[in-house]
């Protein structure tokens, strides 16, 4: 199997990012956004999803979080999508219900190439920390529609800080599921020939 890593950088007026994936990894990580509850999101996110994650932000959080979290998710689906390449070998589909405390959320993916997002739930409180609850929407929406990934997402729960985390840990075991290579796979998982 070829290297699946990917290293990405962005450079906006409202962040500056650089970001390297390593697909194939054991959940090594390395994260620094400025926004403690979001780097320990994305340490869960690498942990769960056993990919190797270095992300490094430095946002406008004089503002609020909403630029650095939406960024960090277009570099992170950027970083996926060039890690993978044309997807030759791909399981492609997966979906994954995990639970945290009273809270549940649900992930089902298409590695398709086609971006698409589906969101469904609610948030119990405003915020986490320095994170806008909402984010985590909005996160799963610019990491699908930049890795080229159908998402389907909802959640239930009664604590923000539990659903928030149950999404990432729910996303991040569908990617990895959906993300390994079949070895009963020749080519690309699509009757087109491709993704």
């Amino acid at each position: 199997m070829s290297e699946r890593t990917a290293t990405v950088t962005r450079e906006t007026a409202e962040t500056s990012i650089e970001c390297t994936l390593e697909i194939d990894g054991n959940g090594a990580a390395t994260i620094d956004t400025g926004i403690g509850f979001f780097d320990h999101m994305l340490t869960s996110f690498a942990k769960h999803g056993l990919f190797d994650l270095e992300i490094e932000c430095d946002g406008d959080l004089e503002i609020d979080d909403h630029h650095t979290v939406e960024d960090v998710a277009i570099v992170l689906g950027e970083a996926f999508d060039d890690a993978l390449g044309d997807r030759s070998g791909i399981v492609r589909y997966a979906d994954r219900r995990v639970p945290l405390d009273e809270a549940v959320a649900s992930a089902v993916v298409d590695v398709s190439g086609r971006p698409r997002f589906y969101f469904d739930g609610n948030f119990s409180q405003d915020s986490v920390g320095g994170f806008t609850s909402d984010m985590a929407r909005h996160f799963g929406e610019s990491l699908a529609m930049n890795a080229g990934l159908t998402l389907h997402l909802d959640v239930t729960g009664e604590n923000a800080h539990h659903e928030v985390e149950a999404l990432f840990k729910a996303v991040t075991r569908c990617l990895d599921d959906a993300t390994r290579i079949d070895d009963r796979r020749d080519g690309t998982p699509s009757t087109k020939g491709t993704l």
